[in-house]
């Protein structure tokens, strides 16, 4: 079976409070881009087997692929194993959620190949232990997202715009991006109206409410991050953000002629480039 795991960004995010159990209550709106890995999945007689295209990603049970096929096969006594063969295309430690867009592509996959009929809510229940991008990317739609990822509210409007995806070599740790963050001082975006923006299709609403909170933190680990969205703007992106703890920006436009000239411009500088859109759920 071959399914497509697709990757996230954050419209807006924003780092509400740090609650007692140490972690930190979030309000983000994030949507699902065409961006994707792709994965290729098959049932053997026992055990869980994983190979990648890449060998910058664990194999093993670190892999957030291996946790969920494990927690589906223990929890449901499923008889037999999983090969997983994965072509990555989702950089690492990116704020892209690869991971957990792979991770719920396995999640669905195996629901369907052992005719397990479980729900994508009872899916999202499993995985959100696991993951906490793992909900947003089982539903594969435009959200405002609370708690720590798992309280999902739907934004059933389509807004469509072209995203240059673009990322520098070294990445962010999510855990030191936290933990660098000072709360008292953070910039806190207008998450409610960010989402009213996209109900209303009004796009340069939305590029107005561009905004995250880890944006800061982020980029005293990785000063390319502030240097990237500086040559955005200056070829001419209406918008520029950080997506989840980074370190890949990226900028928005309606212009496919300026998307292909930010992808030349970019393309030989960075580590990573890509030419990317919003997924809709009619895409």
């Amino acid at each position: 079976m071959k399914v497509r795991a697709y990757a996230k960004v954050n419209l807006a995010l924003d780092v509400v409070r740090k609650r007692e159990d140490g972690y930190h209550d979030l309000e983000m709106i994030m949507t699902p881009i065409t961006l994707h890995d792709l994965i290729y999945i098959e049932k053997i007689d026992q055990g869980i087997q994983i190979t990648a295209n890449t060998n910058r990603m664990p194999t093993d049970e670190r892999n957030i692929m291996y946790k969920v096929a494990r927690a589906l096969i223990e929890r449901y006594q499923i008889p037999y194993g999983v090969k997983i063969h994965i072509y990555k295309h989702i950089p690492t430690q990116a704020g892209l959620a690869g991971g957990s867009a792979d991770g719920a592509a396995v999640m669905k996959a195996m629901n369907q190949m052992f005719r397990l009929n479980l729900s994508l809510e009872t899916l999202a229940d499993i995985g959100k232990e696991i993951g906490a991008d793992i909900p947003f990317c089982i539903y594969e739609k435009m959200a405002f997202v609370k708690g720590i990822g798992e309280q999902l509210e739907f934004i059933p409007h389509q807004f469509h715009c072209y995203l240059l995806l673009v990322k520098p070599k070294k990445g962010v740790s999510t855990k030191k991006s936290f933990g660098m963050l000072d709360l008292k001082k953070a910039v806190h975006p207008r998450i409610h109206d960010m989402k009213e923006a996209i109900e209303n299709n009004d796009y340069d609403q939305v590029v107005d409410c561009l905004g995250n909170t880890l944006e800061e933190p982020s980029l005293k680990i990785v000063p390319d991050i502030l240097k990237i969205k500086k040559e955005m703007k200056e070829l001419g992106f209406d918008g520029t953000l950080m997506s989840g703890s980074g370190s890949c920006v990226f900028g928005l436009t309606q212009d496919q002629e300026l998307l292909e000239r930010g992808y030349r411009f970019f393309l030989h500088k960075y580590a990573f480039v890509r030419k990317t859109e919003i997924l809709n759920q009619e895409d």
